[in-house]
């Protein structure tokens, strides 16, 4: 009853399928190890949980932030509970900088990709910028070809237009012509005896199967990278910016609520580094007096050479 209760909050509330599934799990991972009902977990117990997964448990911050959030949602909005404990147990913000591909990487890596649909998938992922999940279920309808935009419906269930690059339109109607989807670009492929094949009524590929597509592809490609699919996007960005792209285009593109969370990426860009330099050596060099010969400057004042 509870948990049903918990859902219906959260469709309400207007989150995803996946953020309802992975805040269902955390609040029944707590209930599990505490070992109680629902409605007879306490503050403390909610405390000395949080304390397991941060200083024993040893989660990463994400994983700590999402546990979080499902378990405040949960007994302040299902529950009608509002505990001081909910407020202060949030994890440390990290400054950790992601990783990001080359181009030359970023072509190796997807010319990897065995299987078309999830090749063409993962290159749509790159060439617009977009999160994992809004690649895989992209829509035959989400396609403009007389804007050439892409439309795209991202987190918090805004709606934002991103380019769409000439040659992934054609590389996009060519896979197309191989499944002729009426719903989806890229169905999820089955395998049929000796070859996959596109199964209609699958729904769009997985993330999952994504997922492992790209990371098989990263161990053939022999790149040491701790790349992910998610990098895809951070190397778009990254790329841009070293091209020139205004940094406010770039964040109405990835869909970013704020200007800060774009900024990141005025930290990976080599390319805007190495033009720093220049100017970071004239700097140096205008404030330092050149040396003096070691002999002058060692010398006593008896010992000095005349001059």
């Amino acid at each position: 009853m509870l948990r049903e209760r918990f859902i219906e909050d959260m469709r309400l509330a207007g989150y995803s399928a996946r953020t309802q599934e992975a805040y269902v799990q955390a609040v029944a991972q707590l209930v599990a190890r505490v070992g109680k009902a629902p409605l007879q977990v306490s503050e403390e117990d909610i405390r000395e949980h949080f304390l397991y997964l941060t200083h024993e448990k040893r989660v990463a911050r994400g994983t700590a932030t999402i546990a979080l959030c499902a378990v405040k949602l949960f007994f302040e909005k299902t529950l009608r509970r509002s505990w001081p404990t909910l407020q202060i147990a949030r994890p440390a913000a990290e400054k950790k900088l992601p990783v990001v591909l080359s181009r030359e990487e970023v072509a190796t890596i997807l010319a990897l990709v065995r299987i078309p649909v999830y090749r063409v998938c993962l290159t749509t992922i790159y060439a617009c910028g977009l999160r994992l999940m809004e690649g895989a279920e992209l829509g035959v309808g989400s396609i403009d070809a007389a804007r050439m935009s892409v439309q795209i419906r991202g987190k918090g269930n805004r709606e934002r237009a991103v380019p769409l690059p000439a040659a992934l339109l054609t590389t996009l109607r060519t896979l197309w012509l191989t499944h002729r989807s009426a719903r989806w670009l890229f169905p999820a492929p089955t395998w049929h005896g000796t070859a996959w094949s596109v199964a209609h009524d699958a729904g769009p590929v997985t993330r999952s199967s994504l997922q492992s597509a790209f990371r098989r592809a990263v161990v053939a490609s022999g790149i040491r990278k701790a790349a992910h699919v998610h990098t895809l996007r951070h190397s778009w960005a990254t790329h841009l910016l070293e091209d020139g792209v205004s940094l406010r285009v770039i964040q109405s593109y990835l869909g970013h609520a704020s200007p800060r969370a774009t900024a990141l990426y005025t930290h990976l860009t080599s390319r805007l580094h190495e033009q720093a330099w220049a100017p970071i050596n004239a700097l140096a060099e205008a404030v330092m007096a050149p040396e003096r010969p070691p002999e002058l400057c060692d010398a006593t004042p008896e010992h000095r050479p005349e001059t």
